[in-house]
């Protein structure tokens, strides 16, 4: 199974449908472009077609949904952990949201259920696999529903946010944003030449998006885990059984005891420079760790290497001074994300 060529639709799409639109530059919000191709690629690698936000220039409605349940998610976890708040719940989250939700879950099924119907295709796709192994001890269509709203939510939204946030810091480290964009097409003659075998060889590129991870990691919270039922000792202090327990990522990664510099945006740690060779690197887990750590990892770098590469050859970008402070936001579980307005120029060859 390939990523889908529908990632090179990003450069055309992001300024009008052709290059010649950019030739004098066009601004555009990068951070809903980047959304628009991550999801989708879910969409085409998930369910075996996109969902059309790249080719209709905005969010499908279900994105838009998502965006809104995230927000609120954040609510629904302060009432799960007390749970005598349960029976207020209707009075706590809208009706809106409830709505919102149910049409959420209805969307998802008839999704993945038109999906199932379809059966194994010649194009193969996650339900591909998914249909071909799901004997009597496979997933239920219920499970499959399940599944494909967590496939959708967890490698779009994050990976388009590490996009973002990874851009915007190049943005404002022009030294930087210059040495990436000079390997990359110094590397490639033709947009056709930026596979992902060759991408994978980048090794500033490589560092670039660490160094983003370490900054502005997509989850900034923790990634909870329950002790199990006896207890157990963490760093040297007794936790009760069943307790939920956490690392918030941004905290660790923005301490001086872990990374110099750690306000600062420096991809160099990663290549060895001696200045940094106090850092404790192995801190460094956006994708968390141990056998319940994300799965989509290795899926997550192959579209930003790939979506990165082909946009830094095509265009040149400028951030525009109102979206200077974008990285000042609020968390709802995840990022608040406002705009990136950036101007982008078709580069000349």
């Amino acid at each position: 199974m390939e990523i889908p060529l529908s990632i090179g639709l990003l450069p055309l799409a992001a300024t009008g449908g052709t290059h010649e639109n950019a030739k004098n530059g066009k601004t555009i919000d990068i951070v809903a472009w980047y959304n628009c191709t991550t999801f989708d690629l879910i969409g085409d690698l998930a369910f075996g077609e996109p969902f059309g936000c790249l080719k209709a220039g905005g969010y499908h409605p279900w994105v838009s949904m998502i965006f809104d349940g995230l927000r609120i998610a954040s609510l629904g976890q302060v009432v799960r952990r007390y749970p005598f708040h349960a029976p207020l719940r209707s009075l706590i989250i809208p009706k809106w949201v409830r709505e919102k939700a149910k049409e959420h879950y209805q969307l998802i099924q008839r999704t993945a259920l038109k999906r199932v119907e379809l059966g194994n295709t010649d194009r193969e796709d996650f339900m591909s696999y998914i249909l071909h192994h799901n004997d009597e001890k496979g997933l239920t269509k219920g499970e499959l529903i399940e599944n494909a709203s967590l496939l959708i939510i967890a490698d779009s939204e994050t990976t388009a946010t590490q996009l973002s946030g990874t851009t915007y810091h190049l943005l404002t480290n022009p030294s930087m944003y210059k040495k990436l964009t000079e390997q990359i097409r110094s590397t490639f003659e033709s947009e056709d030449e930026i596979t992902l075998a060759r991408v994978n060889a980048l090794q500033y590129m490589h560092a670039v998006f660490e160094e983003g991870f370490r900054i502005y990691p997509p989850v900034p919270t923790g990634l909870p885990r329950i002790t199990p039922p006896e207890g157990e000792f963490i760093e040297g202090y007794w936790i009760p059984g069943k307790t939920s327990v956490s690392v918030s990522q941004y905290s660790s990664y923005h301490n001086e005891r872990n990374f110099r510099d750690a306000e600062k945006f420096v991809p160099e740690r990663w290549l060895g420079d001696p200045k940094y060779k106090s850092d404790s690197r192995g801190v460094l887990n956006p994708f968390s760790y141990g056998p319940n750590n994300c799965i989509g990892k290795n899926l997550a770098y192959a579209e930003m290497r790939l979506i990165l590469a082909r946009l830094l050859w095509s265009f040149k970008l400028e951030m525009l001074p109102e979206s200077k402070s974008w990285d000042q936001q609020k968390t709802f579980l995840l990022w608040d994300k406002g705009p990136i307005q950036v101007k982008v120029t078709a580069v000349q060859r």
